[in-house]
Parts: structure tokens; C-alpha cells; sequence
């Protein structure tokens, strides 16, 4: 890939674009070989306005229907909308900013989808501001607890490791972030979410960049240690009609909230992004029904409970250091 958009970053920018160009290449290597060999398209392309990027998607697997690793490297100035939206003086728009996304949507009802985001954004000259975000999360169709607290364990073991924010909190954003207010339900089951770090945020946060961007080369390089053990668990149930049927439909929540509330579809909006990177996490099928609350009983009715009403899954008390060790709890302030 062309290093036309990480050449206008610092060395802190250039390192991150480098290291997530690695680990793509390394998670699109693991997946493929689940897949049966099935290789990941790849195409290159560039920003009008500066940068550009690299995509690697796959359609139609016999394990994943869709999955697509994107990595970015764009730069340019921000709208003067948008510069006020964000960190750093509204004098100056210029910005760079670096990330890998990816999402994977199975084909069995019984794996579930999974989306990680990490992502380095400077503003203004030498820069002014500079701050890390990203995080991962778990959208299960049929839960099994057992793939919930795997999947939670392994952000609180990274989190454990670094000094520098607290699994309770990033549990706790994750839950109040990827929520549909009109569903009055969670997407999924949520995992760990971040903005702004290394900006002193979230509270009692550190202004350390190097300490924050050890901390999310350690979370990124674990996503697939926290995913393909579940995978493995699950590839090989069968999916009856019934939880294809509701596949879809739960499908149709997380279209929802990709399109009216996801920062990423968003920025990459009014950066005049790559559409077909932006919109990458979409689905390949999706449906809507009508008046489908769940039968009292079924697994459909069991997850829809633990989406409205978010609960921990931290199995190991010295992973978990919120006071009352429920991993941040009723997090969206909701009954």
C-alpha cells in the first residue's frame, strides 16, 4: 500500500498505519484459512482529499458471508462543521487519522458477528492534539454465556495488563454507546469502547500517548484471541429455519444503528470517505418483520432480555475492579 497518507502524520501516526497494515494482513490470513482457503479480495484506493487506504472483503464463504478488514490512512482539512465537532483548535482543520475496522458476519446463526475498531487521529500542525480510540463487540444471535464471558475476559485481561483505563469503564461506554434508543435494546452484548484516549479521557485517564498506544497495539493484537475460540465452538451446529429466520431479522438492528449512529459510518461521511469502505459493515442480507417481540421461553426472548437489561460477564474477580464487580452495571441508566 502507497504511504501517500501516512507520510503526512509524525512518527506516532506512521507507526500506528504500519501496524495496522500488519495486522490486517495477519487477520485476513486466519480468517481466510477458516474459511476453507477462500482468499479476501484486496483493492487499494485513494482520497481525493488526501490518503487513502486498503480493503480486503470476502462474500459468500462457506463459513463467513461476509467479512471485510479495512485499514485507512486519510488527511486533509476537516469541514468547519466537523473541526467543531472534534478535539483541537477550530483555527487550525487540518487532520490525519489512521485505523483498521473490520466486521465479520457469519453464515450460522450460531456464530456470532463481530466488529473491532482501532484507530489513531492527530489535529492541527506538529500535531496540536492527538488521541486513540477504537474497541470490539459481540452481536450474538443465539447466546451461549460461555462465548460472552470468553469474549469479555479477554479485554479485561489486556485492560488488566496496562495501566491506563479500567475494563469497567470501556464495558460501560461500549454499553451506552452501541445502543438503539428507538429499539430501547443494546446492538449486542457489547465488549469495550474508547474515544479520546490519551486527551486524559475518560476520567482519571492518562495523557501518556506512548502508554496509550502500547495498550492498543496489546487490545488489537488480541481480537482474534478473543473471537476464533468461539468460532470454533459454533461453526459446526446446524441453523434450523426458525434461527435463520431471526438471524435476519436481529440483522435488521444492527443496519439501524450502522446508519443512524455509528461515529465511524459518520466521520467517514463527512470526510468524504470511500462509501464502499464506510458501509463495509453492512450485512449481505438482512429483513424487517412486523410486531416481533419473542415468545415468553425461547432463546430469542433470552437474549432480548440480556440486550435490554446489560449484565456482566467477568467470571474472575481480579478482572473486574468495579466496586460492585458488575463490569459497569446497568451502564445506560435504563430500568
Amino acid at each position: 500500500m502507497s504511504n501517500s497518507g501516512s507520510s503526512a502524520a509524525g512518527a506516532r501516526g506512521q507507526a500506528a498505519h504500519g501496524f495496522f497494515l500488519g495486522l490486517q494482513d495477519e487477520i485476513t490470513r486466519s480468517l481466510a484459512s477458516l474459511n476453507g482457503g477462500d482468499a479476501f479480495k484486496q483493492d487499494e484506493w485513494t482520497r481525493s482529499g488526501g490518503g487513502g487506504g486498503r480493503s480486503a472483503v470476502l462474500l459468500d464463504g462457506a463459513l463467513f458471508e461476509k467479512a471485510g478488514v479495512n485499514v485507512s490512512c486519510v488527511h486533509g482539512d476537516l469541514s468547519e462543521s466537523f473541526a467543531r465537532d472534534l478535539p483541537g483548535s477550530e483555527n487550525d482543520r487540518r487532520f490525519f487519522a489512521t485505523g483498521i475496522s473490520l466486521v465479520l458476519h457469519p453464515r450460522s446463526a450460531h456464530v456470532p458477528t463481530v466488529h473491532a475498531n482501532f484507530r489513531y487521529i492527530e489535529r492541527g500542525r506538529e500535531p496540536e492534539v492527538a488521541w486513540f480510540g477504537g474497541g470490539a463487540d459481540l452481536t450474538p444471535w443465539v447466546l451461549y454465556e460461555e462465548d460472552a464471558e470468553h469474549f469479555h475476559g479477554t479485554w479485561a485481561e489486556v485492560c488488566r495488563r496496562h495501566a491506563v483505563v479500567e475494563y469497567a469503564q470501556l464495558k460501560a461506554a461500549c454499553d451506552r454507546y452501541f445502543y438503539l434508543p428507538h429499539r430501547g435494546e443494546a446492538r449486542g452484548i457489547g465488549g469495550i469502547f474508547f474515544d479520546h484516549l490519551g486527551l486524559g479521557g475518560p476520567p482519571g485517564g492518562t495523557t501518556d500517548l506512548d502508554a496509550v498506544g502500547a495498550f492498543v497495539r496489546d487490545a488489537a493484537a488480541q481480537f482474534l484471541e478473543s473471537y476464533l475460540p468461539i468460532v470454533e465452538r459454533r461453526r459446526h451446529l446446524a441453523t434450523t429455519d426458525d434461527e435463520r429466520a431471526w438471524q435476519l431479522k436481529r440483522r435488521g438492528r444492527y443496519v439501524e444503528f450502522n446508519l443512524l449512529h455509528d461515529r465511524g459510518t459518520i466521520f467517514g461521511l463527512r470526510t468524504n470517505g470511500r462509501i464502499e469502505s464506510i458501509l463495509m459493515s453492512l450485512p449481505p442480507l438482512v429483513s424487517w418483520g412486523y410486531g416481533d417481540e419473542p415468545a415468553p421461553g425461547t432463546y430469542q426472548e433470552r437474549l432480548v432480555e440480556v440486550l435490554r437489561h446489560p449484565r456482566s460477564w467477568i467470571v474472575r474477580d481480579d478482572l473486574d475492579p468495579s466496586p460492585d464487580n458488575n463490569g459497569g452495571g446497568n451502564a445506560m441508566g435504563r430500568p
